[in-house]
C-alpha cells in the first residue's frame, strides 16, 4: 500500500487534526489548504507535514495539485475529502453565489480531488477514501440548505463510490461530525454554543482529535472489510438509522 496521504482543509481545525493523526501513524501527509498561507506555513511548521495550496473547487487546480503531489511523494494511497465553507442563511433569501460557493467547495470538491487519485488506487489495488460529512447531512438544518445538501450528497457518493471500487480493494466510507470544538464554532454567540451543547446526550460538544482517531481507523489495512459506511459521531444528538 501507499502511505501517501492527502487531506484537504488539512491545515485547520478538523483536518489538522487529522493530519497530524496521520503524520503519528506513519503516514506522508500533503494537506491541502485555500487561502491562509499562514496557517499553512504554521502546520507545515508545526506537524512536519507539506501544505499544498489548490482551490479544491476548480476540477483542473485539483488535477495540478495531485500530480504535483505524487511527484513530490509518490502514488496516493489515502484521500481524506475534509474541506467545507459555510454561507448559511434562510433559503428565500439565499443567493446563488451562497449556494454555488458551498456546493463546489463542499461537494463537487469529492469529485475533483477523488478523480485525479483513484486509477493509480486501482492500479495498486488498495485505497482509503475519507469523505467529511455532517450531522446536517442527515437531518438538515435551518439556515444551511446549501450545506446539508452537499453534505447529504458526500454520503450519497460515498455509497455508491464504495460499490464501484470495493473489488479493487479500495474502501470508501464517510464520517458525519456533530458539533466539534473548533475555529468555526467558537465563533458563535455563547447561548447559541450553550443550547446547542444543551441538546448533545453526552454534554459537550467534540473534540477534533476524536474526529482524527476515526479517520485514522478507515484510513488503515485494518479497516477493509468496512465500505459505503456512514460513521456517525455526535454524542447521540442525532442517532442515524
Amino acid at each position: 500500500m501507499s502511505n501517501v496521504a492527502i487531506v484537504t482543509g488539512g491545515t485547520r481545525g478538523i483536518g489538522k487534526a487529522i493530519s497530524k493523526k496521520l503524520k503519528d501513524d506513519g503516514f506522508t501527509v500533503a494537506a491541502i489548504y485555500g487561502g491562509n498561507a499562514e496557517a499553512a506555513k504554521a502546520c507545515e511548521e508545526e506537524l512536519g507535514i507539506s501544505a499544498y495550496q489548490c482551490d479544491v473547487s476548480d476540477v483542473e487546480a485539483c488535477e495540478s495539485v495531485v500530480a504535483k503531489i505524487e511527484a513530490d511523494h509518490g502514488g496516493v494511497g489515502v484521500l481524506v475529502n475534509n474541506a467545507g465553507i459555510t454561507r448559511d442563511g434562510a433559503f428565500h433569501k439565499m443567493s446563488a453565489d451562497q449556494w454555488k460557493a458551498v456546493i463546489s467547495t463542499n461537494l463537487d470538491s469529492a469529485f475533483n480531488m477523488t478523480r485525479p487519485v483513484i486509477n493509480g488506487m486501482r492500479d495498486r489495488s488498495f485505497g482509503r477514501i475519507i469523505n467529511v460529512s455532517s450531522i446536517n447531512g442527515q437531518k438538515g438544518q435551518f439556515g444551511q440548505t446549501n450545506y446539508s445538501a452537499a453534505k447529504a450528497g458526500l454520503i450519497g457518493f460515498t455509497r455508491a463510490l464504495a460499490q464501484e471500487t470495493a473489488k479493487k480493494g479500495i474502501t470508501v466510507n464517510a464520517l458525519a461530525p456533530g458539533y466539534i470544538a473548533t475555529d468555526m464554532t467558537s465563533g458563535m454567540k455563547q447561548e447559541v454554543l450553550d443550547s446547542i451543547v444543551a441538546g448533545i446526550p453526552v454534554g459537550r460538544m467534540g473534540t477534533p482529535e476524536e474526529m482524527a482517531h476515526m479517520v485514522a481507523f478507515l484510513a488503515s489495512k485494518d479497516s477493509g472489510f468496512i465500505t459505503g459506511a456512514v460513521l456517525t459521531a455526535n454524542g447521540g444528538q442525532y442517532i442515524a438509522a
